[in-house]
């Protein structure tokens, strides 16, 4: 699989040169996996997959926009036509197994577990945890694409009082911990403001985790291309 790094940016006002777009992978140059940019559509893509309905992970949620190309997500939009993810499907020879993710209050999330020719990857989108009864699913993963809006052990986790309904992202070293026993290889995007503040201080501490974790991590940028 061929994959390109479209967009690292989160939802926050920092930016630099190769992290200031927002969240997009392209699979192929056929899976868009989020839409943060309406410059993504751009590479014609023949499928949308979006993790969950906020705006730097689906730009279209605040400014209307006809999307005439097949959209998934884990819940309905008004006025947008959206295919719901709940259970696994395949298209064009991809097979996708939508897994739900702890995230939002608002709206639902899924991560995809996506599989082509015998490589898999699994792309988190935002996320607090997956709930254990998934990582059965997990089992060998080429490659996690995953959320870095923060490095400290336990990330932003808040709750809500009237529910106890946990919302936020986790961090860094936590989303290693969920991973490392299925992949070799975790590569970062969605970076938060922590990541602006010295972006070489940043990378060495990409570094010393996956020295520390034995596994490979790469720090995502815009533009970035890999094949697994």
């Amino acid at each position: 699989m061929n994959i390109k790094i479209l967009g690292t940016r989160g939802e926050i006002e920092e930016s630099a040169p190769y992290h200031s777009k927002k969240s997009g992978v392209l699979i192929n140059d056929i899976l868009l996996l989020d839409c943060g940019d309406e410059r993504f559509l751009d590479y014609d893509p023949k499928y949308i997959l979006i993790t969950h309905l906020h705006p730097d992970h689906a730009f279209f949620v605040e400014d209307e926009y006809e999307i005439n190309i097949p959209l998934y997500a884990p819940e309905k939009l008004e006025g947008v036509e959206i295919k719901i993810t709940k259970s696994p499907f395949t298209i064009n020879g991809y097979r996708i197994v939508p897994i739900p993710t702890i995230h939002s209050v608002l709206v639902k999330s899924n991560a995809y577990l996506i599989t082509h020719k015998k490589k898999t990857i699994l792309y988190t989108g935002d996320m607090i945890w997956i709930e254990k009864k998934y990582h059965k699913l997990f089992k060998h993963i080429d490659l996690v694409i995953a959320d870095a809006s923060f490095m400290r052990t336990g990330g932003l986790v808040c709750r809500k009082k009237e529910t106890g309904q946990i919302y936020g992202h986790t961090g860094v070293p936590n989303i290693i911990n969920m991973f490392k026993k299925y992949t070799n290889k975790i590569l970062f995007i969605h970076f938060g403001a922590w990541f602006y503040k010295d972006m070489r201080k940043a990378r060495k501490k990409f570094k010393a985790l996956a020295h520390d974790n034995d596994i490979e991590i790469i720090v995502g940028y815009d533009g970035l291309e890999l094949t697994i």
